[in-house]
């Protein structure tokens, strides 16, 4: 009777977790690499991450045929679902507001570049990092920024998104809890200066501003929004130098 409970009971707690075992050294490798420590979660995340495991493997056949023109790896968010990966890291607060400070295209759309890269151009910072925190909306007004200053003054500063998120909640932002860009221009302008990566770093969670004038790394005296669903402006927009326009979704 003791052999046959034992038996029951590896058949039930195999039943109980249905992983795919052969996946149990890439598992331990991933939560090595990303520092996850999970406690009484694991069972959940790995339950995810096998999904996404399926997922980037389908892809990737299918790419092999040419149904697709990329193909998917895994990453730190292996063990997210597209919702919680949305919901944590999707910030940008969005608004209906018809704003009236539009950008006005100056260029025939035909005469237009089919392509660009700023990158090449010593435009674009090096690749940042938001973590889990929803702070999208800061990132890409220091891109865009970081671009300007750049074209002003031929020097590339790395400027910092903790000061908009920390500084910025009087113009309407909230931190990792989302933001929008032109309310983040509108602080950099009232406050006369963002001050630069290095001196005020990146943390991935809300707290107290602390910014100093001293440490400014670039200005801003104003800001243009790029008119909602115009292809051609977006692109006119972001294929010349006038990248002052901050982009409503």
């Amino acid at each position: 009777m003791l052999r046959l409970a034992l038996v029951a009971a590896v058949i039930v707690q195999a039943l109980a977790l249905p992983f795919d075992l052969t996946l149990d050294n890439e598992w331990e490798l991933f939560k090595v690499a990303y520092k996850k420590n999970y406690g009484e979660e694991e069972s959940n995340r790995r339950q995810i991450w096998e999904d996404n495991v399926r997922l980037i493997e389908k892809h990737n056949l299918e790419e092999d045929r040419g149904v697709h023109t990329y193909r998917l790896g895994m990453n730190e968010y292996g063990d997210m679902t597209n919702e919680e990966f949305a919901r944590v890291m999707n910030g940008l607060i969005v608004h209906n507001k018809t704003s009236t400070n539009l950008f006005e295209p100056t260029m025939d759309p035909q005469d237009l570049p089919d392509s660009v890269d700023w990158r090449a151009k010593g435009y674009v910072t090096e690749i940042k990092n938001q973590g889990q925190c929803g702070s999208c909306w800061a990132f890409s007004t220091t891109g865009s920024l970081e671009g300007q200053h750049f074209k002003s003054t031929n020097k590339l500063v790395s400027l910092s998104e903790q000061n908009l998120m920390d500084c910025s909640k009087k113009q309407g932002n909230k931190g990792c809890q989302g933001g929008l860009m032109d309310n983040a221009f509108k602080y950099i302008e009232e406050n006369k200066g963002i001050d630069t990566e290095q001196s005020y770093p990146y943390r991935a969670k809300n707290g107290k501003c602390h910014f100093k004038a001293s440490d400014v790394g670039a200005t801003e005296t104003s800001h243009k929004d790029i008119q909602e669903g115009s292809e051609s402006d977006l692109q006119q927009a972001v294929s010349t130098t006038n990248q002052d326009a901050a982009l409503r979704d």
